[in-house]
């Protein structure tokens, strides 16, 4: 438990650093470092033949009958990042207790959002642009 606070505080100290060097301020999109892929284990089916052959009007047909489970560890939907610059937007809404919801995403926060969602950065190697409704979780 202890390696993990380290590292969040690490991610932190990191994202500020990085963020610093950003020339460039977003107006309503998180700039964030995708980390690594999280591996998920799914199960995929398939139909399995159990019989081929002519049928009764002598057309070649295969018979699937039975279906064959697999478990495959293959890349998750989801996506963790290091947010490494906060739009203004978001930053104008601190404070204000209208918008208390919003104010738990901070520099250097682990967010987890859809692997489709956002756009790459190109201007910042290896970032990508999050809108805040895409992001579906904070990593404590």
């Amino acid at each position: 438990m202890k390696e993990e606070s380290n590292e969040i505080v690490d991610q932190a100290k990191l994202a500020n650093d990085v963020s610093e060097k950003i020339r460039y301020e977003f107006l309503d999109k998180f700039l964030v470092k995708p980390l690594d892929p999280v591996k998920v284990k799914k199960e995929f089916s398939k139909p399995v033949a159990t019989k081929t052959g002519k049928d009764d009007n002598g057309i070649e047909a295969t018979d699937y009958d039975k279906v064959e489970t697999e478990v495959k560890e293959v890349d998750s939907d989801y996506r963790r990042g290091v947010v490494i610059k906060i739009p203004i937007s978001y930053t104008n809404t601190q404070g204000d207790e209208r918008y208390n919801y919003m104010s738990n995403i901070k520099l250097g926060d682990i967010i987890v959002f859809r692997d489709r969602a956002g756009v790459f950065f190109d201007l910042v190697k290896d970032s990508k642009m999050v809108n805040y409704y895409d992001i579906v979780a904070i990593e404590k």
